[in-house]
């Protein structure tokens, strides 16, 4: 691994990036610096690549390490325990995440300020964009669908259509099992996956080299291509999901970091940020999970059994930011149609899209599609396609933001968790190398 002193300049270099990339975007869009646009557009494909580069090493990370982490717990009993605690954690959150999401809601009631004109506008601009989310949402498959589907008819396959959830489920059925075998046997398995894993995070650091070009090609792209009108008119809206998703951080994550992880929040945020700052630029909790993983065991000083177990499974199904996101669009579309939902109706969000972001896990534009669904709960189903169009303007940026509060809550549960099993955390001092003596 690199030494603390270089993580430190690369935790440095990807915050530079992210603020050149936004600067240099926002001037070309607030300007009209047409070259200057066409120029950040074209830079996009950098990042692509280094989404690419970051995903391709997913796959034999998740299974790897999640392989040794099993095997290694030698009781299934823990195994158990432990996934019983991450999914309750999950759940908890995300249900939380939503109350705060209508709370928020009902106090500045963004959708009061839309003008019709603004409205139908947003609707008519937006409603092909819609259209196609309607129907890849029609095709999806239903939430029991979805459950079944966990049980993977091929893992291979599985692997290969990068679905995270039935391989976990097969990783941890298989590994279970060969934790049961003979010693000689089991400690041959682990060895090569334990030289698979670290083979994996040796690649990991060769591709974090390219994260600040990344980020900021990444973030000065979509900056570029935002329209400052459309902003204007969805400011309401975007700063009341903003508003949601810093209150969940500093209060359900904050509380959660001090008093069941019993480490200070601040200095938690800081030693985690690489985690959060990929997962903004790339708008993936997939493809920011082997830098999650990395920044929970060597920052926070989370065990690989825990964090093996606890993220992958976070990356797919923890939805904190995404739920939140979706009581208040849905709130934000029910206010622009002049629709009130009563308390019975907002206490069937809550749970609806508590229940959806699991239901949903794993399959294309999962947001979307849960929120279609919890439209449908409360009765706005006439208003669906037009109230989607209304909000996909903006959509990317939030996603952006919303991802990096998901991956937040993936290191918190695993801080939690792995502090409830006995683990000793703590922040190792950044101390930098020694100079190598010259001659």
């Amino acid at each position: 691994m690199r030494p603390k002193d270089v993580r430190m300049q690369l935790h440095t270099k990807i915050l530079l990036g992210l603020v050149l990339g936004t600067l240099f975007g926002f001037l070309a869009n607030v300007l009209g610096i047409t070259w200057l646009q066409q120029t950040l557009v074209a830079l996009e494909p950098i990042g692509t690549a280094f989404i690419r580069l970051i995903t391709m090493i997913v796959i034999p990370l998740v299974v790897a390490s999640l392989m040794v982490g099993t095997a290694s717990l030698g009781d299934l009993a823990k195994l158990g325990r432990i996934g019983g605690k991450t999914v309750g954690f999950y759940m908890c959150t995300t249900a939380v995440a939503v109350t705060i999401g209508l709370l928020v809601s009902n106090l500045f009631r963004p959708g009061s300020r839309i003008d019709d004109t603004t409205r139908d506008s947003l609707s008519a601009q937006f409603s092909g964009d819609a259209a196609d989310r309607m129907t890849l949402a029609e095709e999806a498959p239903s939430v029991m669908d979805t459950l079944l589907n966990i049980i993977p008819r091929n893992p291979v396959q599985a692997a290969a259509e990068m679905d995270l959830l039935s391989l976990i489920f097969f990783t941890i059925v298989f590994a279970a099992a060969i934790s049961v075998i003979a010693p000689r046997r089991r400690e041959a398995v682990i060895t090569f996956f334990e030289g698979v894993n670290d083979a994996s995070m040796v690649v990991i650091d060769w591709v974090m080299k390219l994260a600040p070009y990344a980020v900021f090609a990444l973030i000065a792209s979509v900056v570029a291509q935002f329209g400052l009108d459309l902003l204007r008119s969805l400011l309401a809206y975007s700063g009341v999901v903003v508003l949601g998703l810093a209150i969940h951080l500093a209060f359900t994550y904050g509380l959660a970091v001090r008093f069941l992880a019993k480490l200070n929040f601040l200095e938690f945020l800081k030693r985690i940020a690489k985690a959060p700052l990929v997962a903004f630029s790339t708008s993936s909790s997939n493809a920011t999970l082997p830098v999650t993983m990395e920044t929970a065991e060597e920052e926070v000083g989370v065990s690989k059994p825990v964090s093996s177990f606890v993220l992958p499974l976070g990356a797919t199904i923890n939805m904190d930011g995404t739920a939140l996101y979706q009581a208040v669009a849905v709130m934000f579309i029910a206010q622009i149609y002049g629709i009130d939902l009563s308390v019975a109706q907002q206490l069937i969000i809550v749970l609806t899209a508590t229940l959806a972001s699991i239901g949903a896990a794993g399959v294309p534009s999962a947001g979307i599609i849960t929120l279609i669904i919890v439209l449908n709960a409360v009765g706005l189903g006439d208003q669906v396609q037009a109230g989607i169009a209304l909000i996909l303007g903006v959509d990317r940026i939030l996603d952006m933001i919303r991802t990096s509060v998901n991956v937040t809550g993936d290191i918190t549960a695993a801080s939690v968790i792995a502090r409830s099993e006995g683990e000793e955390l703590g922040f190792k001092p950044r101390t930098k190398e020694p100079a190598v003596p010259v001659g």
